[in-house]
């Protein structure tokens, strides 16, 4: 790219037709100017900046809707034909450039005249049509206006996710005007390559500045690659964090409630951290997805402590034997009827095998043998977690910044083996790791970690 050379477009069109929510889904800034129903929501030109490797690419303006064309039109005619009566004649920018110069251009036609100026000052014109709308003669006045600008002039076919539509009718109008070249886009739910497309599309009539926006179009499609690996990322956290998770209560049945109580609320605020988090990753806001409760109707108690994994990380080297047999008999009495002959079994070996790894593991050990009993989080409500988060990506994914509509899960949306089937083996590892939940006191990161996030990240794709 050229140092300095920006490409700057003219984002018009009639009221209305979405101006503002393509300048918002391109940008991806929910905060850009203002949408609303009501057409003239636009007052006023506003600029944003598109950057590529550091450096401004293309820079976009959102500029008054179009009103009243049918009048304006006449209006350059009338000044067309006291030209014709003079001794000079002018070109179609500068009969624009004429008109800018009358008071009318700041009176009756203030509006329009802000929409021309500004087309005049860029390199090429972005005519924006809502196909909801039929083809009328204002807007057929409104493009041989702009076309005086001598200004490329490129149409946006806007929603074209909407039913009904005149689709047909608006292509046949255009070809009809010379604009055989025009763009689909739905700026409430574009395409996922949809952005990509239209700076490519751009390119074969823009052949000045076709470099830039190749390079634009590529960009985009490495940072959508690397957004969707980073929040894959984000959800395989999440799930590793809840899976490992756990609070330890007397074995009583009203410290159960109390522990599993707790431990639901922590939970739900982990899944809103992860909600957020993903919002503002896309660049939406927290309104923009209602709070869905986490429906968690009960906790899991199962002590994980003895899967030769913990034992591993304890440092206790044991035969498979007394994994198999004295281990997990052990596990049973103490959860059924506290210390017995397996306990003290157990104990026996882990007094002759334990080491550095004791100091970590050694009051979760006191307190299995004293009747404790740990409660984690149900696997159902981890396929839960595992099932909303993706329903949630997928449709931040397919959603534009200019949708003003509540984000709403898709329930038909694939899944894969959080549906059916076993859970990964990163989740069921993290059951035994309690300090690799972040909620977690204890909480301890490392390579392991790490390593098992990005395993289960690359499973959820």
């Amino acid at each position: 790219m050229e140092p300095n050379k920006i490409l700057h477009l003219a984002v018009v069109g009639h009221t209305n037709t979405g101006k503002t929510s393509l300048l918002r889904t391109l940008t991806h800034d929910t905060g850009f100017g203002e949408v609303a129903d009501f057409p003239g929501t636009t007052r006023h030109v506003e600029g944003a900046r598109l950057f590529l490797n550091g450096q401004a690419a293309v820079e976009l303006f959102d500029t008054p809707g179009l009103e009243d064309g049918i009048a304006l039109l006449d209006y350059l005619d009338q000044l067309k034909a006291q030209t014709r009566q003079g001794s000079s004649r002018f070109d179609g920018p500068e009969s624009i450039q004429r008109f800018l110069d009358t008071p009318e251009s700041r009176q009756r036609f203030e509006q329009e005249a802000r929409v021309l100026r500004k087309l005049l000052e860029c390199d090429a014109g972005l005519y924006v049509i809502d196909i909801r709308d039929p083809v009328l003669a204002k807007h057929r006045d409104e493009l041989a206006i702009l076309s005086r600008c001598g200004r490329p002039l490129v149409p946006i076919l806007n929603f074209m996710h909407s039913s009904p539509n005149y689709l047909p009718e608006w292509k046949e109008s255009l070809g009809r005007l010379g604009l055989h070249l025009s763009i689909e886009f739905d700026s409430v739910a574009p395409a996922l390559d949809g952005e990509e497309q239209l700076y490519q599309k751009l390119a074969l009539v823009l052949d000045g500045h076709a470099a830039i926006l190749k390079a634009l179009s590529e960009d985009i499609h490495r940072q959508r690659k690397l957004r969707r690996d980073i929040a894959y990322n984000m959800i395989a956290e999440l799930l590793i964090d809840v899976a490992a998770f756990r609070y330890t209560c007397a074995g009583d049945e009203e410290s159960i409630k109390s522990a599993t109580a707790l431990l639901q609320d922590v939970i739900r605020q982990r899944e809103q951290e992860s909600i957020q988090a993903l919002l503002t990753h896309y660049r939406f806001r927290q309104e923009d997805y209602p709070d869905q409760t986490l429906p968690i109707e009960g906790g899991r108690w199962g002590m994980d402590l003895f899967q030769p994994q913990a034992l591993m990380e304890m440092g206790i080297q044991v035969s498979k034997g007394f994994v198999a047999g004295a281990m997990a008999g052990a596990a049973v009495d103490v959860m059924s009827a506290g210390l017995s002959l397996g306990t003290a079994t157990l104990i026996g070996g882990v007094i002759g095998s334990v080491w550095q790894g004791v100091d970590k593991f050694g009051k979760r050990i006191l307190g299995k043998l004293q009747g404790y009993r740990e409660i984690t989080l149900d696997d159902a409500i981890i396929r839960l977690l595992g099932i909303r988060s993706l329903q949630l990506l997928n449709a931040l994914e397919m959603r534009g910044h200019a949708d003003q509509r509540p984000i709403m899960l898709n329930t038909e949306t694939v899944t894969g083996q959080f549906k059916d089937g076993d859970l990964p083996e990163e989740i069921l590892e993290a059951r035994s790791l309690p300090q690799w939940s972040k909620m977690s006191e204890h909480f301890e990161t490392g390579a392991r970690r790490n390593a098992a996030i990005k395993s289960l990240a690359r499973k959820l794709r």
